[in-house]
């Protein structure tokens, strides 16, 4: 059975519409009390001196449709149950219970039981004496030899046409004729990476491991034909080229929506290669990316287009009072504005110190000959990098030393100028720490201070942005003892001497509170040194030979 946030499938789509009506922004909206097997959500101020508009259909689209009921939009939605259309008597309970003299539209999506339950609905309306209409939304072009199209996310297009229309107060016939207008304008194409879960049942697993699956139905129905590619640039290209074929030069309005289970991320990619494809030379309204006409928690999305005259503009622009709909913006060229660039590195001039190039030159051929050693040590704790990053960080500055274009005779620009080539050479969070130990050691340096208090300052300034102290099982544990044993005056020996204790520590630790070795057991780290801090150890142990 499908895993699903619910308590009980009988009650979800109630409890859903409950959660709804609760949290609406506009607190404009009520549950019709005419009997417990009627979900009808309808506008409480409403006083039917206009014409009434009425859509629903099976639950599991939302916002759709009560994310639309409100001034400007619906007055009234039918639920029925997931994926299923509401019964007759429930659309004919919103119908009598809204419609005043200027009568309904029912705007419907072309599915076979939604046209049969609105359908009747309206047949029995007209027969008790309300005026009524209906108009039936088929946008989608996925499958261009289907005889019914089916009505998917352009339907929120023809909610907000149409009730622009009635807002205007014009008559039903003139509302009818809008919502028509609309219908005929619009077209629509999806794809999903996978189908959605329907509460109690199996997910349908039939799309594979990177492929798609163009046209998939709001209900998980087969689409039209799989596609070999998850790539955004050739599934939206291709998605454009079929909904150009239908436009002429005109200008569109475009709605990128979200079936469900896209992540924001994703949709902004989307949007961004919709309106960079030819497509896109046309759009002048976009509405989006967003989830207006959902499919519970499809991998997927929709476009849809909208050939606009200049009342159809006007009409997706005007500003409505509904929970679910998202504002249309006219299409601006992207907008950047001149900045400042950082200056990646100091301007410095090379000169030549022995005793410097020296210490250089062993610790960054040190930890460049460490590789595959630190490499297999943190495969044990972490993610078996840590070799690589540190002989990636070391191989910069080693080329730069033999270039000759370090200064060396200046030791404060020289840790600075360490700092800012770390940054950019080594990965993860440890090219940024050894940066920030460098840097502010220069800093220190500048300012007056000892290289060995400089050094620890940097150390201070690397716990204090990274978090990590001495004992949390990090380089941390190498390095503060050297360093503390460099201020104290014990020489390099000393260093390396409280480095090898510091490193040997780490083996004993079954514990960490920071990096990578902070989501294993204990198991797995007793009795493994610390890849960091055996680095350290290792470079103190070879400066001190």
């Amino acid at each position: 059975m499908s895993q699903f946030f619910m308590h009980q499938k009988s009650e979800l789509v109630s409890e859903a519409i409950e959660g709804t009506l609760l949290s609406h922004p506009h607190h404009t909206l009520s549950l019709l009390d005419v009997g417990p097997d009627i979900r009808v959500v309808v506008r409480n101020d409403w006083d039917k001196s206009k014409v009434a508009l009425i859509s629903g259909g099976g639950s599991g689209h939302e916002p759709a449709h009560v994310g639309f009921v409100g001034e400007g939009m619906l007055t009234a939605a039918v639920c029925g149950d997931i994926f299923a259309s509401p019964s007759v008597d429930a659309v004919l309970s919103a119908i009598i219970n809204v419609t005043g003299e200027k009568g309904c539209l029912l705007i419907v999506k072309n599915y076979t039981g939604d046209r049969l339950n609105f359908g009747l609905a309206a047949e029995k309306a007209k027969k008790l004496g309300f005026k009524v209409e209906l108009v039936m939304v088929k946008d989608d072009i996925a499958l261009p030899d289907n005889p019914q199209p089916r009505g998917i996310a352009g339907t929120a297009l023809i909610h907000k046409i149409a009730g622009y229309a009635a807002a205007e107060g014009k008559s039903l016939e003139e509302v009818a004729a809008a919502a028509n207008e609309a219908i005929a304008a619009t077209a629509s194409i999806g794809l999903a990476f996978s189908s959605c879960h329907v509460p109690g049942e199996q997910q349908d697993e039939r799309v594979k491991a990177g492929e798609s699956e163009l046209g998939m139905g709001i209900h998980g129905e087969p689409g039209a034909s799989t596609l070999k590619t998850q790539d955004s640039r050739e599934i939206v290209a291709l998605l454009a080229e079929k909904l150009a074929a239908g436009q002429d030069d005109g200008k569109i309005a475009l709605l990128v929506n979200n079936l469900g289970g896209f992540s924001s991320l994703e949709m902004a990619v989307l949007t961004r290669e919709a309106l960079h494809s030819p497509l896109g030379k046309n759009v002048k309204l976009l509405i989006g990316p967003a989830t207006l006409v959902s499919a519970l928690d499809m991998k997927g999305f929709s476009l849809s287009t909208m050939r606009l005259t200049d009342y159809l503009q006007t009409a997706l622009l005007a500003p409505v009072k509904v929970g679910g709909w998202q504002p249309a913006v006219e299409i601006q060229p992207l907008n950047t504005i001149k900045g400042e660039k950082v200056a990646r590195r100091q301007q410095v001039t090379p000169s030549d110190n022995t005793q410097t190039a020296g210490v250089v030159k062993t610790v960054c051929r040190t930890l460049v000959a460490l590789e595959e050693e630190l490499n297999q040590l943190d495969a044990r704790v972490g993610d078996g990098d840590t070799g690589s990053t540190f002989a990636a960080g070391a191989a910069k500055v080693l080329k730069a030393l033999e270039a000759g274009t370090l200064p060396l005779n200046e030791p404060s620009l020289l840790l600075t100028l360490i700092g800012e080539e770390l940054a950019v050479v080594m990965g993860g969070s440890s090219g940024v720490l050894m940066s920030i130990m460098f840097t502010a050691a220069g800093q220190k340096l500048e300012e007056g201070e000892s290289l060995s208090q400089a050094l620890s300052w940097g150390l201070d300034r690397m716990q204090h942005y990274g978090g990590a102290k001495l004992g949390h099982r990090t380089m941390i544990d190498a390095l503060h003892p050297a360093f503390a044993a460099l201020v104290a005056g014990k020489g390099v020996a000393g260093a390396a001497s409280a480095a090898k204790e510091g490193a040997d520590e780490t083996a004993k630790m079954t514990s960490a509170q920071a990096g990578r070795s902070s989501y294993l057991n204990k198991e797995s780290l007793n009795g493994v040194k610390e890849p960091g801090a055996y680095a350290v150890e290792r470079v103190f142990s070879a400066l001190a030979s």
